[in-house]
């Protein structure tokens, strides 16, 4: 029995924010057809406030009356998402009640899968009462519970819509954190977190250039790779650790970033040696654990530094594309899977790969809250 009612062809709305703490996702997308494909329908993209994006890096380490200021952040999100779906739904003239759920993440402020939790905070009911449509949210914390990761969960997404019965496609989502999906022909999915993606390169041009981003990764294009540090950072733990395994601010921040400078490191060099290290990350995990991959397909915001996917192309010395070569924008990639998340849900099937989370079995995954 379905608690939404289902049509032949069903809308969803998918909703994304990540790890960069930019701004909202927000995807139209029509499931139609015994194939449950999903087809993009729009787009609606809303930045965060600064004030409120500034409250949510803040609750990634412990300060006092943080359960107030959780919630209350919590409810600001929510009308944030609340705004960028109506602005969705307005943009594509298409009524509420043709909706039949909405997908969202909810922004991570904790990932400690170690610990048995993973906290996104939104304000489920609150997202359904402004929007009149259900919400479906906390999609990690089933996984969690039957002693998975929680992460990644767009893997189950891309093997399937993406997989190819003679190409080994291996999706490369960069955002915050990078992490990858290994498709090979005949089956034998796995995924995970590989390291840092564009969090720490984003987060030094920020303190040095004072804008967001190394536009075009021009500035790290400036300096030169340090090989010492290069080499400390890769030998980090969580690079070294075998999958399953997910990341987050707990393990790749800006302190961790600070403590291995002497403070004497040009500034551009030190962007150069993250941009090397996102790159090797991801590479020598392909490479590790995706044995035979014919080529990778870069999603997430990554893809729009050309000087990452030429390193990329160089290191992989194997074709490297946008997601767009094969079907799906790769700005939209997470708020499509979560529109898909959100209808496995909703239709009562599993929504994660036990191969990728280390979970001990398939599982329903979210909350449903009702229009």
């Amino acid at each position: 029995m379905h608690l939404i009612p289902q049509h032949e062809a069903e809308l969803y709305v998918g909703l994304m924010s990540g790890t960069s703490l930019d701004g909202v996702d927000a995807a139209l997308v029509r499931f139609q057809g015994q194939a449950n494909s999903p087809e993009l329908l729009d787009t609606f993209y809303l930045p965060y406030p600064q004030e409120l994006r500034a409250r949510l890096l803040a609750l990634h380490a412990a300060q006092p009356d943080e359960l107030h200021l959780s919630q209350i952040t919590g409810t600001d999100l929510s009308r944030l998402y609340a705004k960028a779906i109506l602005a969705l739904l307005e943009k594509t003239i298409t009524n509420a009640r043709l909706v039949r759920a909405v997908g969202c993440h909810g922004q991570t402020i904790r990932h400690r899968p170690e610990a048995g939790y993973s906290l996104q905070i939104v304000n489920g009911s609150l997202l359904a009462e402004l929007t009149g449509i259900a919400c479906v949210t906390d999609f990690r914390n089933r996984d969690i519970a039957a002693g998975g990761q929680g992460a990644p969960l767009v893997p189950a997404f891309h093997a399937a819509t993406l997989s190819n019965p003679v190409e080994h496609r291996v999706i490369v989502n960069i955002g915050g954190i990078a992490n990858l999906t290994s498709l090979p022909p005949g089956g034998g999915v796995t995924g995970f977190d590989c390291g840092p993606g564009n969090m720490l390169m984003d987060a030094w041009a920020a303190r040095h250039l004072g804008r967001p981003i190394d536009e075009n990764g021009m500035w790290a294009a400036s300096g030169k790779v340090l090989p010492n540090l290069l080499d400390a950072w890769l030998a980090n733990d969580f690079l070294a650790a075998r999958p399953p395994k997910s990341a987050g601010r707990e393990q790749f921040n800006v302190a961790w970033l600070d403590q291995s400078l002497s403070g004497y490191e040009a500034p551009e060099d030190v962007q150069a040696t993250l941009l090397e290290l996102t790159a090797r990350g991801i590479v020598d995990a392909a490479n590790t654990h995706c044995a035979g991959f014919d080529a990778l397909y870069v999603c997430g915001g990554g893809v729009h530094n050309p000087a990452l996917m030429k390193r990329l192309a160089e290191l992989a010395k194997k074709p490297v594309h946008a997601t767009s070569a094969i079907g799906v924008d790769p700005d939209w990639m997470e708020a499509l899977a979560f529109a898909w998340l959100a209808k496995q849900c909703i239709d009562g099937k599993p929504g994660n790969l036990p191969a990728v989370t280390g979970a001990s079995g398939p599982r329903i995954l979210g909350a449903i809250y009702p229009a």
